[in-house]
């Protein structure tokens, strides 16, 4: 009957609605949105081309495998997605953790990335049926900054070795640093003066997008000025795509030297459509990999990676939802049925991006369908355009990753943390040192459990205001009031500041249980013992206002002299009951 009933909770034209968004904004797509979509989809796939194959170098695998993932997952997407901004592709930071998992696995490195892109998928997908689009809420926002801009630093330093035109490899910042002060001696001056420029030149063209011609007043421009304004800002938004045909150029009449290292080949033509390598034979050590093998390989990072993708997926959603609720197992259900879908095409991880979000949105996009004009745009680049990609040098992709990335490192937050809640800083940095020092998975995980005893400290610790009050007959009592529920870890502290005030002096005391909206065994126990201490030393003790499913619970043990009221004159009526007892009780 129970799964007959959810059953039919979740098949309703309510739920399908929710589930393949595609069915609610379909039927009233118009012309002004097909306009506005095939803009933005043109103008994000002239940005991911260019990323894609930097990032397949990020997460060292071969270039067209960027590619590969960059189609498929941009058209899924338009039926499952709720964010219109959001191009699903291959992203900076789920690259970095895709060749912290498989970067060191040579010629067979590419199984695994496949792999992973599926089982991150399908424990997206999981997520998303199960309804676990809460657990995101225990990143908070100071480990978040902490591990994008560690994360983003890594990335940078990764890239260094390309700009340089040296050899130089490891898995986390320290690593890859001394890997680089070891190769140092043979850095190419060509390789390093066009890497350079590059970044420079990115940097430069990034500022056109903000450049305007005319008056502030936009209702006083002319078509002249608008005309400029969007060319200036179609270059800057390009800028990508721009320099990667320059360069192509330059690396095209040095092909002949060994001045400039380029990319070399590509494979053309779009990937096989076939199930993830589930086995393989390594050639290598003569043995077949089993999956059992491949998942061990992988580790932490199968989990760590989709949370990580549905981080950077939210945080586009609530960037650009103009305040409208983010459905975050929406989100799940849409990233992992594109991961699996990119599986199937060689594709490794992806998520939505936030730099091409931002293009895609300041190009004016109005659902989810430029998305396909953007896989439309990759596909094409496969078929006709792979041998010239053989041309680009290696440094001008590495200067497009640093002209990206940098900008992710978030010193912008650091002020004010410090001047809202200084102690936020202490995950923040934690998880930033710790990404640093160790690898990504495991710094976000330090990260993650900093934040979690911070909160257990907070239960644990609760504040309770003190003040002495007169009732309305004269007598005076003492007021103590919990600012939270009386869970285990915090009865015995609360005990112990509740005995302490009362004995200094043998008056009534009162306890607010206005903000206790729970309590556990441990709490009743404690409770119990508490109102046993209390009529030992014939001193009255009050609970006002407490909650009835909280006293259920604390009578279940039976406490002695366990007395709620719930207005004052019950308090006067309690206080002179208790006198008259002691009254007789002296008499006697």
């Amino acid at each position: 009957n129970w799964i007959r009933e959810k059953a039919k909770k979740s098949f309703t034209k309510k739920v399908l609605y929710k589930r393949v968004p595609v069915l609610l904004w379909l039927p009233k797509y118009n012309t002004q949105d097909a306009i506005g979509d095939l803009v933005a989809g043109i103008t994000v796939g002239l940005t991911v081309i260019p990323q894609s194959l930097a990032y397949a170098n990020v997460a060292g695998l071969p270039t067209e495998y960027g590619l590969y993932g960059s189609f498929l997952g941009c058209f899924l997407y338009i039926l499952f997605g709720s964010c219109k901004d959001v191009p699903m592709g291959p992203t900076a930071i789920v690259s970095l953790l895709t060749f912290q998992q498989v970067g060191n696995l040579g010629s067979n490195a590419h199984y695994y990335a496949i792999l992973l892109c599926f089982l991150s998928g399908c424990i997206e997908l999981l997520m998303g049926i199960l309804g676990l689009g809460f657990v995101i809420d225990f990143i908070s926002g100071p480990v978040s900054s902490g591990f994008t801009s560690a994360a983003a630093l890594i990335i940078v330093t990764s890239q260094v070795k390309d700009v340089l035109g040296i050899n130089a490899s490891g898995n986390t910042f320290i690593e890859n640093w001394i890997s680089l002060f070891n190769a140092m001696k043979d850095t190419r001056t060509w390789d390093t003066v066009l890497g350079v420029a590059c970044i420079v030149i990115l940097f430069l063209m990034r500022l056109l997008t903000m450049v305007k011609v005319g008056p502030k007043d936009e209702t006083q421009l002319t078509s002249t000025h608008r005309v400029i304004n969007k060319s200036l800002w179609l270059i800057g938004t390009s800028r990508n795509a721009i320099l990667v045909v320059i360069c192509g150029f330059i690396g095209y009449h040095f092909e002949n030297t060994d001045a400039i290292k380029l990319t070399g080949n590509i494979t053309k033509g779009l990937p096989e459509v076939k199930l993830p390598p589930f086995e393989f034979y390594d050639s290598t050590s003569n043995n077949t990999v089993s999956f059992v093998d491949m998942c061990s390989t992988l580790g932490t990072g199968i989990i760590i990676l989709p949370l990580v993708a549905l981080l950077e997926n939210i945080a586009i959603c609530k960037a650009f939802s103009n305040g409208k609720p983010v459905d975050a197992t929406q989100e799940l259900l849409a990233i992992g049925i594109c991961n699996i879908g990119n599986s199937l095409v060689q594709g490794f991880p992806g998520t939505g991006s936030l730099s091409r979000s931002a293009v895609n949105n300041s190009s004016g996009v109005r659902t989810p369908l430029g998305g396909l004009y953007t896989g439309l745009l990759v596909m094409l680049s496969l078929l006709f355009l792979t041998q010239f990609f053989f041309y680009i040098p290696k440094a001008a992709l590495a200067a497009i990753i640093i002209a990206a990335v940098i900008f992710m490192v978030e010193v912008h937050v650091v002020i004010p943390m410090w001047k809202t809640k200084k102690s936020d800083l202490i995950p923040g940095i934690g998880t930033f040192v710790a990404c640093l020092v160790l690898r990504l998975e495991i710094g976000i995980l330090v990260g993650i459990g900093i934040n979690i005893l911070f909160i257990l400290y907070h239960a644990a610790r609760p504040k309770i205001a003190i003040e002495y009050q007169v009732t309305r007959e004269g007598v005076e009592y003492l007021l103590l009031t919990p600012d939270r529920c009386l869970i285990f870890p915090s009865v015995d502290y609360v005990r112990n500041l509740v005995t302490k005030h009362s004995i200094k002096q043998a008056i009534p005391v009162v306890i607010d249980c206005s903000h206790i909206y729970g309590a556990d065994f441990t709490a009743a126990k404690v409770v119990e013992c508490l109102t046993q201490d209390f009529s030992s030393r014939k001193q009255p003790l009050f609970f006002y206002n407490l909650k009835p499913s909280v006293v259920a619970v604390f009578n279940g043990l039976q406490p002695k002299d366990f007395v709620v009221y719930h207005s004052e004159d019950e308090l006067d009526n309690l206080i002179r009951g208790k006198k008259q007892i002691r009254s007789n009780s002296s008499v006697n």
